[in-house]
């Protein structure tokens, strides 16, 4: 035992210290090794390199449109109203629309706006867009005529329009895939036009993260439904006739209407899963009309069931949609809400509608109208906001939006 313990201790003997220390020494040099031979000589189950972030992607600001309309849409979106401050003239909109699409082309490339005192929070675009829509105030004060769609709906009787979420002057539309770059950009343009205007409303919305889901899936709403499968396709015949304005100041714009739908989820609760299937004439799990098995087939109205009552109601959302009049068609691109409930609720939901046309008053009102006579979803959504707005024509690197009205 002591023989043990001496030669532990000796000077020329190997401690337990000395072998502990020589293994790391051994093992680092392993490790060096073999990092140099895994450069040299990379294998194939080696991982990828990442992919790019996301929060880096752009969508170019200048261009004969504006963007925001035929872009896919981001997760999130943020729709500002403002009113015009009293005074505010053709001289000064021309101006504030100079300073807005300035800042609005460095904030959606990544680059911080020209007074940001917080320049660090822009250096994430995640494909940011902002697009800028007018009221009739706004064209009343530019001094031009405006179109006879630009102003407030008719009354349909299904609505309850709360003041808080009408009309406006002036529309910005704020989305990216980034709900903080999204919260920035608000703030740098509202720092932008303070001089000029008030906000009049605010109203966010949201869709899935991006990537969560694949490419192309249709949006589903907070009633679980698949919510934009019949729509126009950016790039064709039909979109560029319906949706863009051919005349005018207004010419490669186009109208836009935002209905704030407030959905009672609650009394939706205590709906069977057919009831809600009829309410909308579409399958839920799936999307698929009930007359089909899969999302886009075509629905036949004309179908009945074993005792000849419609397999697709009269009254469902998808059959009182549906004209036979091609030129009544719009491009839809909403958003869910989710407010804060009251006493006694457990939520305060809903849809932010949001649908482009090239004339509110031919495409537009005709399919509300139809809706307003006969939907049966109307027992569980209620319109409280609405306002409909001018999308001006995009600009080039030395124009500004607007300037096809202030020029």
């Amino acid at each position: 035992m002591a023989d043990d313990q001496n030669a532990g201790s000796g000077r020329s003997g190997l401690s337990r210290r000395r072998l502990l220390l020589g293994g790391v020494v051994a093992g680092l040099g392993a490790a060096t090794a073999i990092g140099a031979d895994l450069a040299l000589n990379p294998r194939a189950d080696a991982p990828e390199p990442a992919a790019p972030l996301n929060g880096q992607e752009t969508v170019p600001f200048f261009g004969v449109h504006q963007a925001g309309i035929t872009t896919t849409p981001q997760a999130h979106a943020t729709f500002i109203a403002l009113d015009l401050q009293p005074g505010v003239d053709r001289d000064a909109l021309r101006r504030m629309m100079r300073i807005l699409s300035d800042d609005a082309a460095r904030l959606t490339q990544g680059r911080a706006a020209l007074a940001d005192s917080e320049p660090e929070l822009g250096t994430v675009p995640a494909r940011l867009t902002v697009t800028f829509g007018f009221g009739p105030g706004f064209v009343s004060r530019a001094g031009d005529a405006r179109p006879d769609w630009l102003g407030p709906l008719p009354a349909f009787t299904i609505d309850r329009l709360e003041p808080a979420w009408n009309d406006g002057d002036l529309l910005l539309q704020i989305a990216a895939d980034d709900a903080f770059t999204v919260a920035h950009a608000a703030r740098m343009l509202l720092k932008d036009s303070r001089s000029f205007a008030t906000v009049r409303w605010t109203q966010t919305g949201f869709r899935r993260a991006h990537g969560s889901e694949k490419p192309g899936t249709t949006m589903r709403n907070l009633f679980g439904q698949v919510d934009g499968t019949v729509n126009l396709t950016p790039g064709t015949a039909d979109f560029d006739r319906l949706v863009w304005h051919e005349r005018g100041w207004l010419a490669g714009g186009t109208g836009l209407v935002i209905r704030r739908i407030r959905m009672d989820l609650d009394k939706w609760d205590r709906l069977d899963r057919g009831g809600r299937e009829q309410s909308v004439g579409r399958t839920l799990a799936t999307g698929a009309p009930l007359t089909g098995t899969n999302e886009h087939d075509e629905p036949d109205f004309a179908a009945t069931t074993s005792i000849g009552f419609p397999v697709i109601p009269e009254f469902s959302h998808i059959r009182r949609a549906r004209t036979e009049n091609t030129d009544e068609r719009i491009f839809r691109r909403g958003y869910n809400y989710d407010g804060v409930p009251t006493a006694g609720e457990i939520s305060n939901s809903g849809l932010l509608f949001v649908s482009f046309q090239a004339d509110v008053g031919r495409q537009f009102v005709p399919i509300q109208r139809r809706l307003d006579e006969l939907d049966l979803l109307n027992e569980w959504t209620t319109p409280i906001g609405s306002a409909v707005f001018a999308i001006p024509p995009g600009c080039g690197e030395s124009g500004f939006v607007g300037e096809t009205l202030l020029t």
